[in-house]
């Protein structure tokens, strides 16, 4: 390439540079700079990198010059700062939905948002291997295709695995599609899982993400606005357990005083709350009764007591009396 076309991406260069290589602690010098643009083709002098940092702080980037023996030029602020960045790896290492492939290549990119010195404090603490992973690397098409379809108010169709007891997949409803009018993503107990209306069923249903296959975007449009109208998907998600529908119940809990963090954590802060005595407290909320509810009953002990309804503390008794002789 000529030099002169190079000269034109002089500054490209330069910030490309500073990023890579600089921050808080880190600076280059003056000589570095011009080496590295020499390197690529690119004529520079010392007069002339003061006026293209000058012109780059112009147009919004926080570059500044520090002294001392190990001074230079440093890009102090970014985007995303360090704690972003390290907070976003964080995440996407313990989303069980994104596969350990995807994890990978999704944490380099974000090892880019920072520079080399900062990457490399980063990849120390980088353990994917032995984690809980989805070995489904079509994730991002997947949510690409359903955020697609919100957005132009139409349906999606895609196939449906469950694993099998020789632990293969096994593609549900003889291998035929699913045909849903997506509505929202919801993350909930680590999984990554789509609200849809079903036509069929009349009713919302939710998919697992990470266990969806095909996706593919339709012309047709979708139905069940009207149901979709009616759901506060904030609350939807306190009261559902495991994403797994069942029939909504107002429940009444007796809580132990030291179980209060526990059921704000699940139902919020707004939940209700009235002292009994020194030791207990009262709530209730609507739940989807399901055995993932009692699941997470059973998982609190004897601290939280169904009150009432009779009906469901008499189906919640007959669950553990269940378990109970499972092991006679």
């Amino acid at each position: 390439m000529p030099k002169a076309e190079n000269q034109k991406q002089k500054l490209l260069y330069i910030i490309q540079y500073l990023m890579e290589n600089t921050d808080v602690n880190h600076a280059v010098s003056t000589p570095q700079l011009i080496e590295y643009l020499n390197s690529n083709g690119i004529k520079a002098e010392r007069k002339s990198i003061y006026n293209d940092i000058e012109t780059l702080n112009d147009f919004g980037y926080d570059i500044i010059r520090s002294s001392g023996p190990r001074g230079g030029y440093m890009l102090a602020s970014r985007d995303f700062e360090l704690a972003e960045v390290k907070l976003l790896i964080d995440l996407v290492q313990s989303s069980k939905f994104i596969s350990e492939k995807n994890s990978r290549e999704l944490i380099e990119k974000l090892e880019k948002l920072a520079s080399k010195h900062e990457a490399k404090g980063m990849q120390r603490q980088v353990q994917i291997i032995g984690r809980s992973k989805s070995s489904n690397e079509k994730i991002y098409y997947n949510v690409d295709a359903i955020h697609t379809a919100i957005s132009q108010n139409v349906k999606i169709r895609f196939h449906y695995f469950e694993w099998n007891g020789n632990k293969n997949k096994h593609i549900r409803k003889g291998g035929e599609f699913y045909e849903v009018s997506p509505y929202k993503l919801t993350w909930d107990d680590e999984n990554y899982y789509l609200i849809a209306y079903d036509d069929q069923a009349n009713l919302m249903k939710h998919y697992r993400v990470d266990k969806m296959l095909d996706v593919e975007v339709t012309e047709e449009e979708r139905t069940g606005k009207a149901v979709s109208d009616d759901i506060n998907y904030a609350e939807f998600s306190k009261r559902t357990f495991g994403m797994f529908a069942g029939e909504e119940r107002m429940v009444r809990l007796l809580c132990e005083n030291g179980m209060m963090g526990t059921i704000i954590d699940k139902f919020g802060e707004d939940i209700p709350a009235r002292k009994v005595d020194d030791t207990h407290f009262m709530t209730h909320m609507n739940v989807s009764v399901s055995p993932q509810f009692f699941g997470w009953l059973a998982g609190l002990g004897t601290k939280v007591k169904i009150e009432s309804p009779e009906d469901i503390a008499a189906e919640y008794k007959q669950y553990l009396v269940d378990i109970i002789g499972g092991y006679k």
